[in-house]
C-alpha cells in the first residue's frame, strides 16, 4: 500500500519509486485525470503520454496508457525518451487532443519519479484543475470500461522541431560558428537538442550525451556544481532531467544566473527582435529584471513561485518573456510552459546575431541597468507549524528591517518586503514546501546592506 497522500505540488505528483511512486498510485491518478477530462473536455478523446530517462518511467507510461485505452481514449505514446516541452507543444497541435501526461521527476534525485497532467493549451495544469483531479482521486473514482481506445506509438519531436525552426535563427547560429559545448547531463534533452543542431549543420562539442537513470551519480540539474565541463572561450549548455530548465556557463567559465539571463534576453527580444508585451516573472526573480524592464518601457507582472502561475498570466497577456529564478523560461511566441531547449537555443541565437560573447553581454547589461545586485538566503529551522506562524507574524508586524523602512509588502507567495525608498533591497519570507524551514531570500544592490539584512534576520529568528 502507498503511504503518502497523493498531492499535486508546483508541478505534479512526485515520490520515491516503489515507495510513494507506485503502480497503485499511478492508477489512481490516471483515473482522476480521466474523470476530469470526461467532465470538462468530453469532446476530446486523444491523450499524449511521454517519459524522461528515469528508471521504469517508460513502464509507468505504458501502464498509464493502457488505463486510458480501457476508458475509451486513444493514446499517442512516445516511442522514445521525450522532453517535457516537446510533449507540451505536441499536445497543442495533436488532433483531438485532450492533453498530455508526462512521467518525470525533473531535477530530483535518481530514486524519484513523478507524473503531471498537461492540458491541451500546452502548459502546466492550473491549481483549479489539479484540485479537481485530487478530489477525484480522494473519491476513489474508477472509470467505466469503454471500447474504441488504442495505443499509437509516436515521435513528438518532428512537430516540435518545425515549430522551433520558426522561432530560432539557425542560419545566424551556423554562420557565426560560436564555440560551445553541449553537456547532455544524461537528460531527456539528449536526442532532441543535439538532433536539431545536427540537422542544421551546427558544430559543437558534446559530453554526457546518453541516457543514464543514475544521471552519472549527480543530480540532473543544470547548475554550476553539476556542469563540470568548461572550456576557455566556449559556452556550455545543459538542461535538467526533463529538459524544461536550462543552464549556461559563459566563455570565461562563469555560470550565468537565470536572473541575468532573463534580463539579457529581455533586452535582446525588445531591441533586436522587436517583441512587444509584458515581462512576467515569479516573486523571487531579481530586481535587476525590473530595472531593465523599466528602462525598456516594459510592464512587469509578478506571480507566485511555480511556472503554472506564469503560464496562466502568459495566456491572459501579450508576453515578451516569462521566467523564474530557478531556470525556467518561455516567450509569448512559444508554449506557456518552460522550455530549457528553447532557452539554450535563444541564448545561442542572441550571441550569434549580436556577435558578442555572453560574458561581454553580461557587462553591457550591468552598464545598461546602472546597478548590480547581490543575493543570499537564510534558512531558519523550526519545531512545528505554530512556531513558523509566530515567526511569520513577527516579521509581518515590523516597520523596518536592518534600519530600512518597509515601503511595501507583496503577499502573493509568502511575504516579500521591499526596503528603502528605491526598493533596491528586498526580503522574501517563504516557508519551505518540503521541510520545517522558513526561508528568507535576500537581495540588495550593496554587499554591505546584504550582510546587515542577514545579521538582522539571524538576530530576530534565534
Amino acid at each position: 500500500m502507498a503511504t503518502k497522500k497523493i498531492e499535486f505540488g508546483t508541478d505534479g505528483f512526485r515520490g520515491i519509486i516503489a515507495g510513494d511512486f507506485t503502480f497503485e498510485n499511478v492508477e489512481k491518478i490516471t483515473h482522476g485525470i480521466i474523470k476530469y477530462l470526461k467532465d470538462n473536455v468530453n469532446d476530446k478523446k486523444s491523450v499524449l503520454i511521454g517519459y524522461d530517462p528515469r528508471f521504469m518511467a517508460d513502464e509507468f507510461a505504458r501502464f498509464c496508457a493502457e488505463i486510458f485505452v480501457k476508458s475509451g481514449f486513444s493514446v499517442m505514446l512516445s516511442n522514445c525518451v521525450c522532453p517535457t516541452p516537446v510533449l507540451a507543444y505536441a499536445a497543442t497541435v495533436a488532433k483531438n487532443s485532450a492533453g498530455a501526461v508526462m512521467f518525470t521527476a525533473s531535477h530530483n534525485p535518481k530514486n524519484y519519479l513523478g507524473m503531471k497532467f498537461i492540458p491541451n493549451y500546452g502548459g502546466p495544469a492550473t491549481k483549479g484543475i489539479t484540485d479537481v483531479i485530487v478530489q477525484n482521486i480522494e473519491q476513489n473514482y474508477t472509470a467505466e470500461p469503454q471500447e474504441g481506445g488504442k495505443i499509437i506509438e509516436s515521435d513528438f519531436r518532428e512537430v516540435y522541431f518545425s515549430h522551433i525552426e520558426s522561432l530560432i535563427d539557425f542560419g545566424a547560429i551556423k554562420k557565426s560558428n560560436v564555440k560551445f559545448i553541449y553537456d547532455g547531463l544524461f537528460s531527456a534533452s539528449v536526442g532532441t537538442f543535439d538532433e536539431i543542431l545536427n540537422r542544421h549543420g551546427i558544430n559543437y562539442e558534446v559530453v554526457n550525451n546518453c541516457y543514464d537513470p543514475n544521471f552519472g551519480g549527480f543530480l540532473p540539474e543544470p547548475k554550476e556544481k553539476f556542469m563540470h565541463h568548461k572550456k576557455n572561450g566556449f559556452l556550455t549548455f545543459a538542461n535538467d532531467g526533463d529538459a524544461d530548465r536550462y543552464g549556461v556557463i559563459d566563455e570565461c567559465g562563469q555560470w550565468v544566473s537565470p536572473n541575468e539571463i532573463l534580463a539579457i534576453l529581455l533586452k535582446y527580444l525588445v531591441e533586436n527582435k522587436g517583441m512587444k508585451g509584458k515581462m512576467i516573472k515569479t516573486v523571487g526573480v531579481s530586481a535587476l529584471v525590473d530595472v531593465v524592464a523599466k528602462k525598456l518601457d516594459v510592464e512587469t507582472i509578478t506571480t507566485p513561485v511555480g511556472f503554472k502561475w506564469l503560464s496562466e498570466k502568459m495566456r491572459e497577456n501579450d508576453t515578451i518573456l516569462a521566467g523564474e529564478d530557478s531556470g525556467g523560461l518561455s516567450c509569448g511566441v512559444h508554449i506557456p510552459e518552460k522550455d530549457g531547449i528553447y532557452a539554450n537555443l535563444l541564448i545561442l541565437e542572441m550571441v550569434s546575431v549580436l556577435q558578442k560573447p555572453l560574458c561581454e553581454l553580461r557587462k553591457e547589461l550591468l552598464d545598461f541597468a546602472g546597478v548590480n545586485f547581490f543575493c543570499d538566503r537564510v534558512d531558519v529551522k523550526l519545531e512545528d507549524k505554530e512556531k513558523m506562524y509566530e515567526l511569520q507574524q513577527k516579521f509581518l508586524q515590523m516597520f523596518d528591517i536592518a534600519g530600512m523602512h518597509i515601503y511595501d509588502v507583496l503577499k502573493i507567495d509568502g511575504a516579500k518586503f521591499y526596503l528603502g525608498e528605491e526598493k533596491l533591497s528586498w526580503v522574501l519570507m517563504r516557508p519551505s514546501g518540503t521541510e520545517p524551514l522558513l526561508r528568507f531570500y535576500i537581495e540588495s544592490d550593496s554587499i554591505e546592506t546584504l550582510d546587515k539584512i542577514k545579521d538582522f534576520i539571524r538576530s530576530h529568528t534565534s
